[in-house]
C-alpha cells in the first residue's frame, strides 16, 4: 500500500476517535443537568408531599377548634337544661342541643376523614423520600462514573493529539492538504472506501479504470463527486463468509 494513504487512513481513524471523544467531553454539562434534574424531580415530589400533609393538618386542627367550640356550647346547654322552668323553653333547648350533636357529629366525622387522609399522605411522603434517597444514590454512583469516563476521555483526547502530531510529520504535505481540505468540507470525513465500484459514502460509481487503479493502494485517488480519498479494503476468502473489514 502508498504509504501515504496508509497514513491517512491512520489520520482519519485517529480524527474520527477524537471527534467521539470530543463530542462526549461536550456533551457532559448536558449530562450533569441530566443528573441534577433526576434529583430535583425528586426533590420537589418531597416537598409536594410534605406540604399535602402540612395543609391537611392545619385543616385538621382548625375543625377541632370548631369541635371544641360545639362541644362547648353542648355542654353549656345541658347545664341550661337543668334550669328551665317552661315546656317551650325544655323543646327549644332541646333543639339546640340536637344542633349541637349533630354539627359535633359532623365535625368528627370530618376529622376522622382528615386523619385517615393524613395517614396516607405520610405514607406519601415516607415513599417520597424513599425515593429522593434512592434517587440520590443513583446519581451520585452515575456522577462518579462519568468523572471517571471524562477522565478517561480526556487521556484519550491527549494521546490522539499527541499521534495525530507525530503521524502528521510523516505525511507529504500535498497529501495532508487534500486530507484537510476534504474533513473540513465534509464533515471530518475525507476517506471512503471504494467497493464494488462505488464510493461507500455517497454511493456514486466510479469510472471501472479508476476503480482499477483504486483496488491497487498505490495511488492518493479522489471521489469525482464527494472528493474523499479512495482505499480499498481486500475481502476474505469467500468461503469464510466474514464482512470485509471497514474504517
Amino acid at each position: 500500500m502508498n504509504a501515504d494513504l496508509e497514513r491517512v487512513i491512520a489520520l482519519q481513524r485517529i480524527d474520527s476517535a477524537a471527534h467521539d471523544a470530543q463530542r462526549r467531553l461536550a456533551e457532559e454539562p448536558e449530562r450533569l443537568k441530566a443528573f441534577d434534574a433526576r434529583v430535583e424531580a425528586a426533590r420537589v415530589a418531597v416537598a409536594g408531599a410534605k406540604e399535602r400533609l402540612a395543609e391537611n393538618q392545619t385543616a385538621r386542627r382548625s375543625i377541632e377548634k370548631d369541635l371544641a367550640v360545639h362541644q362547648g356550647r353542648l355542654s353549656k346547654f345541658r347545664d341550661q337544661l337543668m334550669s328551665v322552668k317552661t315546656n317551650v323553653e325544655y323543646q327549644a333547648m332541646q333543639k339546640e342541643i340536637e344542633f349541637a350533636q349533630k354539627e359535633i357529629k359532623g365535625l368528627e366525622d370530618t376529622i376522622l376523614e382528615r386523619m385517615l387522609e393524613g395517614d396516607d399522605l405520610t405514607a406519601g411522603l415516607k415513599k417520597a423520600e424513599g425515593e429522593l434517597a434512592v434517587e440520590q444514590k443513583a446519581v451520585d454512583a452515575e456522577k462518579r462514573t462519568l468523572t471517571a469516563e471524562l477522565a478517561q476521555l480526556r487521556t484519550t483526547a491527549e494521546r490522539l493529539t499527541a499521534e495525530r502530531k507525530t503521524l502528521v510529520s510523516s505525511l507529504d504535505p500535498k497529501v495532508f492538504a487534500i486530507f484537510e481540505s476534504v474533513s473540513r468540507r465534509r464533515n471530518g470525513v475525507a476517506m471512503s472506501q471504494a467497493r464494488d465500484g462505488i464510493c461507500t459514502i455517497c454511493h456514486v460509481r466510479m469510472r471501472p479504470q479508476v476503480f482499477n487503479t483504486v483496488l491497487r493502494n498505490e495511488e492518493i485517488l479522489q471521489c469525482d463527486h464527494c472528493n474523499r480519498i479512495f482505499y480499498y479494503v481486500p475481502g476474505p476468502p469467500a468461503s469464510t463468509g466474514a464482512t470485509p473489514p471497514a474504517l
